[in-house]
């Protein structure tokens, strides 16, 4: 593992140096963006209120712990939110934003890897889990913008958000495509599979028991 200390905006040859399993701390402007995000650009066809240019390249899947006090934000503590959800919009935010890191949580599907990120030229960076929320809260300066706060809410409003040393983040996918998670769950199965050999059909197979390692259970 490798660990990378990068400046937002970030640049084509920061993206090329980053490989699956390295760790990330990246400094400049972040924005973040889940569901609401996504409806008002890519579902109702709202434009961002300001021009792309006082986002960054770099986006967070997530909603902030944010409390709002006159006007005035604080942010103690932030947590990633499971970017599978976003897979069929990625590729045209990626493109449309300039994006080169998207920071979530559970990573994407290869294929999304290869079919938007790779063309766009960008990576996908992880958080650590929830236990770090914290953290990553120390390392967020200010809040630089807000946009749909009224229509959105807190929690889905996209954010401009300052950051120092924000980190640490696990490169899961690189420029090429790679997948950090495809790759240890492949080790993972290789001893997980032969435990199933050999059992009986579940007694309660309604509910969701399964025979087969490559089946997940509901």
């Amino acid at each position: 593992m490798k660990e990378h200390k990068l400046q937002i905006p970030l640049q084509d040859e920061d993206i090329k140096n980053l490989n699956i399993g390295d760790a990330v701390f990246l400094s400049g402007i972040i924005f973040t963006g889940r569901e609401g995000v996504y409806t008002m650009l890519y579902e109702k066809g709202v434009s961002l209120p300001a021009g792309p240019d006082v986002l960054s390249n770099v986006t967070f899947h997530c909603s902030p712990a944010i409390s709002e006090n006159e006007g005035a934000y604080t942010i103690p503590s932030v947590t990633a939110t499971a970017s599978f959800r976003f897979s069929k919009y990625i590729k045209q935010f990626l493109s449309d934003f300039c994006v080169k890191a998207v920071i979530g949580k559970s990573g994407m599907a290869v294929n999304v890897y290869k079919e938007a990120f790779v063309p766009n030229g960008a990576v996908y960076l992880s958080t650590i889990g929830y236990g770090a929320g914290a953290v990553y809260g120390k390392s967020i300066l200010d809040v630089k913008d807000v946009f749909w706060k009224e229509e959105l809410g807190l929690a889905q409003a996209l954010w401009v958000l300052s950051v120092k040393d924000f980190g640490p983040l696990i490169v899961e996918s690189d420029c090429e495509g790679n997948s950090l998670f495809k790759q240890e769950n492949e080790k993972i199965d290789r001893k997980f599979i032969p435990l199933y050999e050999g059992l009986k059909l579940p007694a309660l197979g309604r509910l969701g028991e399964e025979t087969s390692a490559g089946e997940e259970m509901v």
